[in-house]
């Protein structure tokens, strides 16, 4: 395949953007054009529920990147530009507008949106995008309650935010613990009990079966028949990968965009990055799409290089962080294929590393207030490393079963 001239890249979140870096930063010298959905310059989303939903942070001071730097770096940016089609045959990309962009090669980095419940209504919000914000924010501001449908990181930074902005808030999670698909048994209650210390109730194993708008309010009705009202609530149940571009296109898509170690599709000029991306995991087999900010940018970056002729193979070890209640938590790894944890320090302190393993492998890490910890284990779980549960529970006061889920 000959080198590309022309590369069209729809996405303008942190995958994206880091494609078009890898590629420059790989010598690329053809033209690129960067299509992005949203209005205005690309942004960093994990601010979103914290500092931006709180009023401490406007969205100039999250761009990505400065306005200037897309020039200087000779990218087109198209902000407020939806792709409408893709055509694989004519290597052609329709833009909602009418305007088609040929490329040599194109990256497909449309990340997702958050799934919905329930009706629309202006009292039901969700949050993925900046465009989400303003409303959520005045809402909040008026209401003096909150019902956040879903224990998950959004949900849980959402239901800290509202805390501290003074809602009484009440979080329902359908799973008996928060954060579920990170965090092991004993870790869950402890965040149960750092949301019951800041005053968040905390309902767990709720079955959500209905919400109805009425009028003044939402009622949220569990399948056991337990039922919450508020004037706002957020639903915050996940993503669903933006992959219908792809699917329209006749590539191949199995919750998300199905991609190699370099993030080409079967078709040889069509790539895919970031959330959307579903990808070859090479630590623990199978393949596996991360929803983390680090790892879309990262990948991103690597996707931008493949484009660019390197040779590359993304095998990259999962890395998350939340930040609640002024606690900086940090995830590491495959939390949900652990076995074993090795808990070192105590989680009632609220500084502690949990190393998860399955089969003397580690495979997974948590922690909060040992960030040096995490890099170690971050370290570790990439070599596909053997561990002896006495070398890392050198202070241990814990050693226990914590099948995740």
């Amino acid at each position: 395949m000959t080198a590309p001239e022309r590369v069209v890249v729809v996405g303008a979140g942190i995958a994206g953007v880091s494609a078009v870096t890898g590629m420059r930063a790989a010598g690329f010298a053809g033209e690129i054009v960067l299509v992005g959905a949203e209005e205005g310059l690309p942004y960093r989303r994990p601010p979103l529920s914290k500092e931006l939903l709180r009023g401490e942070k406007t969205l100039d001071q999250l761009a990505i990147r400065p306005a200037g730097w897309y020039a200087d770096q000779q990218v087109e940016l198209l902000p407020g530009t939806p792709a409408a089609a893709v055509d694989p045959a004519a290597r052609q990309v329709t833009l909602a507008d009418g305007r088609t962009l040929a490329y040599d090669r194109l990256v497909l980095a449309t990340g997702g949106r958050a799934r919905r419940i329930g009706p629309d209504s202006p009292r039901i919000h969700t949050l993925r995008a900046a465009t989400d914000v303003p409303d959520l924010h005045a809402a909040l501001a008026r209401a003096d309650r909150l019902v956040v449908v879903g224990a998950g990181l959004v949900g849980s930074e959402i239901a800290a935010s509202a805390r501290s902005m003074g809602c009484e808030v009440t979080l329902l999670e359908t799973a008996a613990r928060p954060l579920p698909r990170l965090l092991p048994p004993d870790l869950g209650r402890m965040y149960a009990d750092l949301h019951a210390a800041h005053g968040t109730e905390l309902c767990t194993g709720v079955r959500i079966v209905d919400l109805v708008d009425k009028g003044d309010r939402v009622v949220v009705t569990a399948a056991d028949g337990r039922s919450w009202s508020a004037p706002v609530v957020v639903v915050a149940v996940g993503m669903q990968p933006n992959a219908e571009l792809a699917f329209a296109a006749g590539l191949l898509v199995d919750d998300g965009i199905c991609v190699d170690g370099a993030g080409r599709t079967a078709d040889p000029a069509i790539y895919a990055a970031g959330d959307v991306a579903n990808r070859p995991e090479p630590v623990l087999g199978g393949r596996c799409r991360i929803e983390h900010w680090q790892g879309a940018q990262n990948h991103g970056t690597t996707v931008g290089r493949a484009v660019a002729g390197e040779a590359v193979d993304f095998a990259e070890v999962p890395w998350c962080w939340s930040d609640q209640y002024g606690h900086n938590l940090q995830v590491t790894g495959w939390p949900e294929a652990a076995d074993r944890c090795v808990l070192r320090g105590d989680p009632a302190d609220r500084r502690f590393t949990a190393f998860l393993t399955r089969a003397d492998q580690l495979v997974g890490a948590v922690t909060m207030g040992r960030p040096a910890d995490i890099r170690a284990a971050r370290t570790l779980i990439g070599d596909r490393a053997r561990v002896r549960a006495d070398a890392l529970a050198d202070d241990a006061v814990a050693v226990a079963d914590c099948r995740i889920g």
